[in-house]
């Protein structure tokens, strides 16, 4: 659906995508620990977590402390603890996130992750890669691809309906 202001993009087919490609991962990895950094990618991580029926809890990241972009986008109000029920230490991460950009939200991500323990990989699995890296990172699975122009924004919106709108 189009209008002059938005473009709004499928976000079950996109989640539909990423269980399609985490599923035989995550059959050859049973012990795998699936971890949303909020507040998007928790949400999408949520319900990966229930259609893949993972046997780990769902854990959470709150990556507001170790982001190095405050002079720009200023402290985001959700700042809140993390929440990771399940060990980490030896076990495969499939760390989630609602769109990867720079990268500098994953790299906040496994600098707060890496305080909870030593996984034996991190996956990094994202709704949308819209491109334009700044840090060096890929994602091992992707909903939904996109090449926009970087004045452009992608926001998801949730958590019941999820909605993903580009500006």
């Amino acid at each position: 659906m189009n209008d002059d202001a938005h473009d709004t993009f499928d976000v079950d087919a996109a989640i539909a995508a990423l269980r399609a490609q985490l599923a035989p991962r995550i059959a050859t990895t049973p012990d795998a620990v699936l971890v949303g950094i909020e507040t998007g990618g928790a949400w999408i991580a949520s319900r990966l977590h229930a259609e893949l029926g993972l046997a780990a809890p769902l854990c959470t990241l709150n990556i507001s402390f170790y982001r190095d972009d405050f002079s720009t986008i200023g402290l985001h109000p959700s700042v809140g603890p993390s929440h990771i029920p399940a060990e980490i230490d030896g076990k495969t991460v499939i760390l989630v996130d609602d769109v990867l950009y720079t990268g500098r939200t994953v790299r906040a991500a496994l600098n707060e992750l890496f305080d909870y323990g030593r996984p034996a990989a991190v996956r990094l699995a994202v709704l949308v890669d819209r491109g334009a890296r700044e840090l060096p990172f890929a994602p091992d699975a992707v909903g939904l691809k996109l090449d926009i122009a970087t004045n452009r924004r992608i926001k998801l919106t949730g958590p019941d309906p999820l909605r993903l709108t580009m500006q």
